[in-house]
């Protein structure tokens, strides 16, 4: 197989992965959240007057923009809590701790998908689809600067 076929054989593979599956990011940095047990709470202006037990904490914050797994957040740092609210299930909402006896209400907007397509997750098929392309290049230019050296 020439190189000049390989390298489009290549290309026309990378595209497919890059088309098939796209790479998602679920943070959406418009505005400010908590991931909890995989699913992301979006903060409210709302205040909590009555939590019922903690039931975590941010373990990872960040605000640059990507996807990150634990229990991370794009405005809490490390270590602030979560608390469940009487009378109201985790499934709909949460409470974060601002201060102590101060509680903010985060509802449930869905699940987070941690980087499930990402780069940094190497089962992937766009980091699968990255290195074949790396090894593929690789190939073709060994090929190419071989014949080169013939001519």
């Amino acid at each position: 197989m020439n190189s000049k076929k390989v390298m489009r054989v290549g290309i026309v593979f990378i595209l497919f992965v890059y088309i098939s599956f796209p790479i998602k990011t679920f943070a959406d940095w418009a505005y400010a959240f908590v991931v909890w047990e995989g699913s992301v709470y979006v903060i409210t202006d709302e205040r909590v007057n009555e939590v019922d037990k903690e039931i975590g904490h941010v373990t990872k914050y960040s605000d640059k923009e990507g996807t990150y797994s634990g229990n991370f957040s794009n405005t809490y740092q490390k270590g602030t809590k979560y608390f469940s609210i009487q009378g109201i299930t985790t499934d709909k909402a949460i409470a974060i701790q601002e201060e102590v006896g101060t509680y903010i209400k985060a509802a449930r907007d869905g699940e987070y998908d941690a980087n499930k397509f990402g780069t940094r997750n190497i089962s992937s098929p766009v980091f699968i689809g990255s290195i074949l392309l790396v090894i593929l290049l690789a190939i073709v230019g060994i090929n190419y600067y071989g014949n080169k050296r013939m001519e």
